[in-house]
């Protein structure tokens, strides 16, 4: 999904978002930037939005934020009820979607591409990446094909400091949210079982149209009901 360019509303929509004055942010969003204060206070209020629109009473969130370079730790997991943050790690993207930095996504089959985009989590299983976690897209045309892609997530050696010091970037998957071996397990035990994953580039189109992020009164319907 190719970022196009994007009307004034949508511009000015991604210009409140992306730099909120914190006397404005939603509680959720100020307690996210609480708990992870390295990262993008905009991306983390348009998490906040979304899952207070999806499911306002959530346990769990992820976020990952694909405008970061993959040598930098992009992923937080939050436990939205215990107001802590469990997680911050490297995070991969796919092949398809470029080298060290992220730029293109896609919802289409075999493109080798990251989706952005809200998530639910289902269940996890052992597979041929082993422990994985599978993903529901919630996002028509956007992410919806999730599932039948078999974007997982799972863990990867070549998610580690050691192959970023030998390639200068960490690997690249098939579309998967890959993360380091050493940590996947506890990772996904933390996230699996209908919670959340909120992946974020800035996209104008997906900006400007996303039900999440505009929440209409049909939003939370439609990510209860898929």
């Amino acid at each position: 999904m190719a970022a196009l360019a994007a009307p004034a509303s949508a511009q000015n929509f991604m210009q409140q978002a992306l730099t909120p004055q914190p006397d404005t942010w939603p509680p959720l969003a100020q307690t996210l930037s609480r708990l992870a204060p390295r990262a993008n206070p905009g991306v983390l209020t348009l998490a906040a939005r979304a899952i207070h629109c999806a499911d306002p009473g959530a346990e769990r969130l992820a976020v990952i934020d694909y405008s970061l370079p993959s040598t930098q730790p992009r992923m937080w997991v939050f436990d939205l009820r215990q107001q802590q943050l469990l997680f911050r790690e490297l995070v991969s993207h796919g092949a398809g979607s470029g080298d060290a930095v992220a730029s293109t996504f896609s919802n289409i089959p075999e493109s080798h591409q990251s989706s952005i985009g809200l998530f639910r989590t289902l269940n996890s299983y052992d597979g041929s990446n082993g422990y994985s976690l599978r993903l529901q897209g919630l996002e028509p045309g956007v992410n919806d094909n999730a599932f039948d892609r078999a974007i997982v997530i799972h863990g990867a050696d070549y998610v580690s400091e050691e192959f970023i010091e030998k390639t200068g970037r960490i690997g690249r998957s098939h579309g998967c949210p890959a993360v380091r071996s050493e940590v996947a397990i506890p990772l996904i035990n933390s996230i699996k079982d209908n919670q959340y994953l909120f992946t974020y580039y800035p996209d104008q189109n997906w900006l400007r149209s996303s039900a999440f992020l505009r929440c209409p009164t049909s939003a939370h319907q439609l990510a209860m009901q898929n």
